[in-house]
């Protein structure tokens, strides 16, 4: 009898605990569940004609995450519980649920596809130190990987497209390609540099940018996602190339103060190139 006893109050007990458990994954983290972003879709490109595209431009730019306009892509460096850096919510989507494709950083025309194994050794550095060998003397070489992390990344690079469509009569752009930029260091932890981790398909990754938001500095409740701030363009950037016949960026044959108004004459010439469209 004693036993059946024991057993009862065992099960009960147990019971009990599972279920204080289950309640405590229950606690809200604000007065609201959180429906909007985790389930939101995103709105589709208007579906443009090659024959009613009149002027066509690609162009090259760079975001510097080091400008506070910038910020928000750039911070947390460590996930939080309602938000992530854009560099986490990349790593995350091409390692854990692998719903993007990494590419070549070399190649930004997206031909040369990256396993998850290689997209994983892009993420890092591969740095030789010298350990002890049986008597103490630091002479054995070992190869360590050194896996990159949010803060280490300071720069965007896009690739994007700019063209008039004659059928809704506006100047429109579509970012084709998005690559991010690390800090390059030795084994000492010398700068020695940026470099670019891989390329990602941008029309691919809408769809995981639509459900993470990003921090908003006038309004919590209103915060938007990485989709919303590269559709409406909240970020700041400078030109490093436009299409042209030697395929050579600015920095190829510029230098200084040359490189920002050789980018900024770009940008002007495709404002007036929409200016000149509407001109009577």
């Amino acid at each position: 009898m004693k036993l059946v006893r024991l057993i009862l109050l065992t099960i009960i007990l147990t019971a009990f605990s599972g279920l204080i458990h289950v309640n405590a994954q229950k606690i809200l983290d604000k007065p609201w569940i959180k429906e909007n972003t985790p389930t939101r879709r995103v709105v589709p490109y208007t579906h443009v004609r090659e024959a009613d595209v009149m002027w066509h431009r690609r162009i090259w730019r760079e975001i510097d995450l080091r400008e506070k306009i910038n910020h928000p892509l750039y911070y947390p460096v460590i996930p939080i519980n309602d938000r992530k850096s854009l560099f986490d919510v990349i790593k995350y989507a091409v390692v854990e649920e692998k719903t993007l494709t990494a590419y070549d950083p070399v190649d930004n025309e997206f031909t040369v596809p990256l396993t998850v194994a290689e997209a994983i050794g892009k993420m890092g550095d591969s740095l030789t130190i010298m350990i002890e060998d049986e008597w103490g003397d630091p002479s054995i070489p070992q190869i360590t990987y050194n896996e990159v992390t949010s803060d280490a990344i300071v720069k965007y690079r896009l690739k994007e497209d700019w063209f008039f469509d004659n059928e809704r009569s506006i100047m429109d752009v579509r970012i084709i390609g998005i690559c991010p930029y690390m800090i390059a260091t030795d084994e000492n932890g010398n700068y020695k540099g940026i470099k670019p981790i891989f390329w990602i398909y941008f029309p691919e990754a809408r769809y995981v940018f639509a459900n993470y938001d990003v921090f908003n500095r006038q309004n919590d409740a209103e915060r938007r996602t990485f989709e919303d701030i590269f559709a409406k363009r909240l970020f700041n950037s400078y030109i490093l190339k436009r299409s042209n016949v030697y395929d050579r960026y600015s920095i190829d044959y510029l230098t200084g103060i040359d490189l920002l108004l050789e980018a900024d004459r770009i940008k002007e010439d495709i404002f007036n190139m929409e200016h000149d469209l509407w001109h009577f």
